[in-house]
């Protein structure tokens, strides 16, 4: 009993020691934002005795167009976010519910896409976009988004939709239901947990890219977040409270995102239970 209980101390130990490791360096993050013109990295006595404002986050918000910059991070990768899970929802069904020739050297093509690195695929890429005429434009930028998403969300959501029972089409079938009927009405109630992974996925990869965005996307005024932060750390570089208030600003609507869908995250049980009620 007591060697049990010991053991049960020594991981809660491990287990506190690591939170407090991994969230101090974010805590220090947070109370530097609260000091005025930290122009060299705050003593651990400044930063916690700092008194909580919003001062820097305005100042912040207000400089250099960041909030133009914000909105449009939210518009693309709003849509490519939607539109990936969609698609991959789409393309998933197709690959579970039909039989067609080359299903699965088609569905091995689409996981061999997934690792080509961004920098090889880059190029081809460019001159397609080019060619269509979309540089300098979101469509371009939700294209490439888009397109690279719908591979990952059809890999994950193709292994979930196989979970989902062929009993529960018999009654749309019954009722004069075609596959779209199917689904909307089964496959996709059922899958919430997953399409709710898959959209907290999508959106922290598209908010966070910088790569394609700076390659496509020519105009400032256009230019999306990741961009807007590495051109505004360039210029404030020496002001660690601008820095840090800027990159929270960055990471909210992340934490946002989590937090509507965490609850949505992929359980066991869901199909079972359904066939069962």
């Amino acid at each position: 009993m007591n060697g049990n209980f010991f053991s049960k101390l020594v991981v809660y130990l491990f287990l506190i020691l690591g939170v407090v490791v991994f969230i101090t360096p974010f805590i220090y993050m947070v109370m530097t934002t609260f000091i005025n013109g930290a122009y060299s990295l705050p003593k651990p006595q400044e930063v916690f005795t700092a008194v909580p404002n919003l001062e820097n986050y305005e100042i912040v918000w207000n400089k250099n167009n960041f909030f133009r910059y914000f909105l449009n991070s939210l518009l693309v990768a709003g849509v490519a976010t939607v539109g990936s899970v969609f698609l991959g929802a789409l393309t998933a069904y197709a690959f579970v519910r039909f039989t067609f020739p080359g299903k699965e050297l088609l569905f091995r093509i689409f996981l061999f896409t997934m690792m080509i690195p961004l920098v090889l695929a880059i190029v081809p890429q460019f001159t397609v976009i080019k060619n269509l005429g979309l540089v300098n434009t979101y469509w371009g930028l939700w294209l490439l988004y888009i397109g690279g998403g719908v591979v990952g969300s059809t890999f994950f959501l193709r292994g979930f939709f196989e979970t989902v029972p062929k009993e529960l089409e018999e009654s749309i079938l019954m009722d004069g239901g075609g596959n779209w009927t199917i689904f909307r009405r089964i496959y996709l109630p059922l899958s919430k947990p997953a399409l709710g992974t898959m959209a907290i996925f999508s959106f922290s990869g598209t908010w966070d890219e910088y790569f394609v965005a700076l390659t496509i996307i020519k105009d400032e005024a256009m230019r999306t977040l990741p961009i807007a932060l590495m051109m505004f750390q360039g210029k404030y570089a020496s002001n660690w409270s601008w820095i840090f208030a800027a990159s929270l600003i960055a990471i909210l609507p992340v934490i946002i995102i989590y937090i509507i869908f965490q609850k949505k995250f992929v359980q066991s049980g869901h199909s079972e239970g359904a066939v069962k009620g």
